[in-house]
């Protein structure tokens, strides 16, 4: 299927979907539609880029053979693919493919790989461990889970949006490895938070101590990308404090199902809870600082 072979429509053109679909129009494929329950995304970014504002996920499919959902959770996801829901994608699932991006729970991306092809489409899910620059830029790191034939079919557009692209096994194989690095991630940034919190409650220049970090066991890719922003208390978002307290969820359950205990990220998604609690779930994940920094509000 060459470029102009895709007829792309987007649901969920947040901070990712939207640049997303940025990147893909500049890749010269067709966008043909987007749609977000904040009306006001959708119809900004179709005036930008020259497609139909849609009012429902389903008049987003309507004239599309490639969506793109990338939602905020499982109630999100369940709803846009209830059969239920008059508005739902699977009213225009056949023949169409749908690359589902969002961080959900395994069996999400199970239960709609199902009912998808019952409805005669297909599915593929397309994990992302990047951010909004990433999603610009065109290089994202995605793992991907589903046919794979599906993902063979789809790599011109997967390309485009990522440089590096990872087959890890049938639905909701991917999500599971998506859910431990996001747990991980998010271990490492709570971790960096109390290093850096309890250097600044010896005294210490936080510039030094970061640049130690970096050059012995302590460097990590978080004190790359979120160092800075802890010491200097810049928390625009990039990955919200919501969004890692869902995703650390998420792996705390798949845990709790096989009966292993993980109390490093217990601890970790408890803390992203309090951050959550405390009216900054909308802030940037390096805001956890906020909970070990000396003087700073609780």
């Amino acid at each position: 299927m060459g470029d102009q072979e895709y007829r792309i429509a987007l649901v969920g053109v947040g901070r990712m979907g939207a640049n997303m679909a940025r990147r893909l129009t500049d890749e010269g494929f067709v966008v043909t539609a987007v749609y977000d329950v904040d009306p006001s995304k959708a119809k900004s970014l179709s005036e930008e880029l020259g497609c139909v504002e849609a009012a429902s996920p389903a008049e987003a499919a309507k004239d599309a053979n490639t969506v793109l959902t990338v939602v905020t959770d499982d109630a999100a996801m369940r709803e846009i693919f209830s059969m239920s829901n008059p508005d739902s994608l699977l009213h225009f699932a056949k023949d169409r493919v749908f690359i589902n991006c969002a961080t959900l729970s395994p069996s999400i991306h199970v239960d709609i790989e199902a009912g998808v092809h019952a409805q005669g489409g297909k599915t593929l899910e397309a994990c992302m461990a990047s951010s909004i620059p990433q999603a610009r830029e065109g290089t994202l790191y995605l793992m991907c889970g589903g046919e794979k034939t599906v993902f063979d079919q789809l790599m011109p557009l997967l390309k485009s949006l990522g440089k590096t692209i990872r087959y890890i096994g049938p639905a909701g194989e991917a999500a599971k490895v998506k859910a431990l690095v996001n747990m991980v991630m998010n271990m490492n940034t709570a971790a960096l938070a109390e290093g850096l919190g309890l250097g600044a409650a010896l005294g210490l220049d936080l510039t030094l101590l970061r640049e130690v970090f970096s050059q012995t066991g302590a460097a990590s890719r978080v004190l790359e990308t979120d160092g800075v922003d802890m010491q200097e208390r810049d928390h625009e978002c990039y990955f919200s404090a919501e969004h890692a307290a869902k995703d650390s969820g998420i792996a705390l359950k798949l845990a709790e199902d096989l009966g292993v205990d993980l109390p490093l990220a217990k601890d970790t998604f408890e803390q992203y809870c309090r951050l959550k609690d405390l009216g900054k779930g909308d802030w940037d994940k390096s805001a956890i600082a906020e909970l070990t920094f000396p003087g700073r509000g609780k």
